[in-house]
């Protein structure tokens, strides 16, 4: 497979003030680890600015313009947890147009999946607010465009982000072009994506949320996605894959604080290249959210695209979850089953 990276470090001039988890040297960090380990492996772009018309697909005319005036003053708040420095409005356009830029290299051939390793984070952005350090919400942006622009007509959107995504589950919340799949920590910001909020009208089944709890391991977590998504993206066939990949779920993280490895995220990736030759090659887009130690990070990113690079979706090791692991694959299926989304599908075997 050729494996792309969008990298930019204009990425660099948003400055949310010192101490701030969402910091600068959380990109120099996954830079570094790529220029060291996958030099000559990855192809590199060059991300393009979202234009207004790509903003305006998920965010209102008015919020576009609050944030471009914040390029007048050296430091403001969009929200009490998203603070902006005067250069971060181009930061956040070069986000969500770089997570543009990944899908149009990928459906004009030029590479087979994309890793966005961009900032700010996105998925907790709402059409009108901004929060939990995001801006703009580039995986929303850019799946929107993918419907729009691309005439794809069906999106499966993955997020394992440890904080539930509400901006994308808003954006997408009524509608059955994009399936929106997150697990997270329901304890934590934004306090949103429980069991029972599954989408509504058209919509309706089309978010599945699986709520964490604080001690999951690799295992369980790598086997739910394998047990869950295996038979969702069977039935709902997607076009493309958009993954809102964050890492703060890693054990070292400050702000997750889950008990997560950095091997886990490799397990998750092995997944989405099994989804992606299940669904004829539907190209994978990966769009950086959080991940807040820069060394945890930095381990996490490298993971996945060594997983991406040599394409070992087939080493995948045998998954037992555990009781914990059953009951959650158990509650998942059970609210789901009246919508059909798993419906008339093989559930792959998983051993007790």
């Amino acid at each position: 497979m050729r494996v792309g990276i969008v990298r930019d470090d204009r990425y660099l001039l948003h400055d949310p003030g010192l101490r701030r988890p969402e910091r600068p040297e959380r990109l120099v960090a996954v830079y570094e680890a790529v220029d060291r380990d996958f030099k000559g492996a990855v192809v590199t772009f060059k991300p393009k600015l979202a234009s207004l018309e790509d903003l305006a697909l998920v965010h209102t005319p008015a919020y576009i313009t609050k944030v471009l005036r914040t390029a007048e003053r050296a430091f403001t708040h969009l929200a009490p947890d998203t603070p902006v420095g005067s250069q971060s409005y181009l930061a956040a356009s070069l986000a969500a147009g770089g997570s543009i830029t990944g899908l149009d290299a990928m459906l004009a051939g030029e590479c087979d999946v994309c890793f966005a390793l961009v900032r700010p984070p996105g998925h907790h952005a709402l059409p009108d607010t901004a929060g939990g350090f995001c801006i703009f919400n580039n995986p929303a942006i850019t799946a929107r465009y993918a419907l729009s622009r691309h005439a794809l007509r069906r999106i499966l959107i993955v997020d394992w982000d440890a904080h539930h995504g509400n901006g994308i589950q808003d954006v997408f919340y009524a509608e059955k072009e994009a399936l929106y799949f997150s697990s997270h920590f329901m304890g934590w910001y934004p306090r949103t994506g429980d069991w029972e909020e599954t989408g509504s009208g058209d919509g309706a089944g089309y978010t599945i949320n699986l709520p964490l709890p604080i001690d999951i391991g690799d295992n369980d977590l790598a086997g739910l996605y394998r047990a869950i998504l295996s038979p969702v993206a069977a039935s709902f066939k997607p076009e493309l894959i958009v993954v809102a990949a964050g890492f703060d779920g890693h054990y070292l993280d400050p702000v997750g604080r889950l008990k997560l490895t950095e091997k886990c995220f490799g397990e998750l990736t092995r997944t989405l290249l099994d989804l992606r030759d299940a669904c004829e090659e539907a190209p994978v887009l990966l769009v950086l959210e959080g991940g807040y130690d820069v060394n945890a990070l930095a381990l996490c990113v490298r993971e996945v695209l060594r997983v991406l690079v040599t394409g070992d979706a087939g080493s995948q090791q045998a998954l037992s979850l555990s009781d914990t692991g059953m009951k959650l694959l158990e509650k998942a299926r059970g609210i789901h089953r009246k919508f059909g989304v798993w419906e008339g599908r093989r559930e792959p075997a998983v051993q007790e």
